[in-house]
């Protein structure tokens, strides 16, 4: 299997590994680029599996609709502190045409219009029908499709921990190339395999995902999967937020058995006291600001759990 970034065959492995949040059955090889240091599951999948995937193991379809709350606007030193300005919708200006790809329950959407943006959608989790029937969001049910769209239509565009999911990121950027206007920008988050949390936390780190995170990037295989789709990486930032690390503390004590669904990440109450007793002191230790503190720190020396990568459109 080649690299899906620059395509060759040159790897190396690193580790491999199951599901720990939601069970999905298998066993997954991540495997590293000895050209571009991409790292990648070595596993196809084809969109009607990565659809199953997600309509069946993520776990939406116990969202309320009366749960439902609009992303907020962040600014200052508290959203500093929490690393709140790592997601991708926080970067957008009003007044724009922007489509988020991978919109989850379409917080980001209501944000957006509520700022006077043309807010469009893509989600691959049929539950996005829920709050798109209730709330009127303009969303498309189902994989990224360039052609649903009309060329250089968009002002934006958002992946936030979306681009390291899909099977092939170099043809989703060129599709995202296809419908941005020139001069317009894609803003992605996603996680940094290059960190501190990574080399800490081996196998535990929360951030492996497998096998939803298919793709890696590195600075390099970033910057190459830009140029092969017309675009360019303007700015390159590491924001990480905080309860990341309060929520890696509870999964290093709370990690599953293979095929099991993790207690904490499916949604389901533990049993064990012991396993409560944990969850209430990493959660004294967040409110003690210790996670932000650490959290901040790692960014700054550029090492954090999460880069953010802003690409123009040449």
């Amino acid at each position: 299997m080649n690299c899906p970034v620059c395509s060759r065959q040159v790897y190396k492995a690193c580790m491999s590994f199951y599901d720990d949040r939601y069970g999905y059955p298998g066993e997954f090889s991540l495997v590293q680029c000895s050209a571009c240091n991409h790292r990648y599951l070595k596993h196809e999948f084809t969109p009607d599996s990565i659809k199953a995937l997600y309509t069946s193991y993520y776990p939406r379809s116990s969202f309320s609709l009366e749960r439902f709350r609009p992303r907020k606007e962040v600014r200052g030193f508290k959203a500093w502190l929490n690393g709140s300005r790592r997601s991708a919708y926080c970067w957008i200006p009003p007044k724009v045409r922007v489509l988020d790809i991978g919109c989850g329950f379409g917080e980001s959407l209501a944000y957006h219009a509520a700022r006077g943006c043309d807010a469009y959608g893509v989600e691959v989790d049929e539950n996005i029908k829920r709050v798109a029937e209730r709330f009127g969001f303009k969303v498309h049910v189902g994989t990224f499709e360039p052609n649903d769209y009309s060329p250089v239509f968009f002002d934006y565009v958002t992946m936030d921990q979306v681009l390291e999911h899909v099977v092939d990121p170099v043809e989703t950027l060129r599709g995202v190339e296809q419908i941005l206007r020139p001069g317009g920008k894609v803003i992605i988050s996603t996680p940094n395999s290059s960190g501190w949390g990574a080399h800490l936390f081996g196998r535990r780190w929360i951030n492996w995902h497998a096998p939803y995170h298919l793709h890696h990037f590195s600075v390099q295989s970033m910057g190459l999967a830009a140029e092969k789709a017309g675009l360019a990486v303007e700015q390159v930032r590491t924001i990480t937020m905080s309860e990341w690390l309060l929520y890696q503390w509870i999964h290093v004590v709370l990690f599953p058995k293979p095929g099991e669904p993790s207690a904490f990440w499916a949604l389901e109450k533990s049993k064990a006291d012991l396993d409560k007793i944990w969850i209430k002191a990493m959660t004294l230790v967040h409110h003690l600001k210790i996670n932000h503190l650490i959290t901040r720190m790692f960014d700054q020396l550029g090492v954090g759990d999460n880069r953010l990568f802003v690409l123009i459109k040449k």
